[in-house]
C-alpha cells in the first residue's frame, strides 16, 4: 500500500463572493492535482482553510462541483494574524501515492506566492 503524502496550496481572491471562493478554490484543486498527476481515488482527504475575511462560501464545494464526492473535506478558519495575507484559501490534500515527498509540487498562486517563494515553479 502507498503511503499518505500531503500536497499544500494555496491561493488568493479578490472579493468575498461565492463565485469567487469557488472559481479560485476550483482553479487551484485542478492545478495541484495536473501537477502532481494525481487520480481523485487516491485522495485520502482535502483539509481547505480560508482566512477570516472570506464567508460568502465554503471553499469544499468546489471539490463537490469538480465531482470529487468521495473524498471527505474539512474546512476551517485560519488564524487572525496581523501579518497574515488576507482573502487566501489554503488547502492541504492527503493523497496515496509512492512519490516521495521531494517530488511533490506544492502550489501557491496568485497573491499566495509570497507564502513560499522558495517552491516557485519557473
Amino acid at each position: 500500500m502507498s503511503p499518505v503524502r500531503g500536497i499544500r496550496g494555496a491561493i488568493t481572491v479578490n472579493e468575498n463572493t461565492a463565485e469567487e471562493i469557488i472559481r479560485a478554490t476550483m482553479r487551484l484543486l485542478e492545478e495541484m492535482v495536473r501537477a502532481n498527476s494525481i487520480d481523485v481515488n487516491d485522495i485520502a482527504s482535502i483539509f481547505l482553510t480560508m482566512t477570516p475575511d472570506l464567508n460568502a462560501e465554503f471553499p469544499a464545494l468546489a471539490a463537490r462541483k469538480l465531482g470529487w464526492t468521495n473524498v471527505p473535506l474539512l474546512g476551517a478558519t485560519e488564524i487572525a494574524h496581523p501579518t497574515a495575507i488576507g482573502k487566501c484559501i489554503r488547502v492541504l490534500v492527503h493523497v496515496n501515492t509512492d512519490k516521495s515527498q521531494a517530488e511533490l509540487r506544492h502550489l501557491y498562486l496568485d497573491g499566495a506566492a509570497r507564502l513560499r517563494p522558495d517552491l516557485l515553479m519557473p
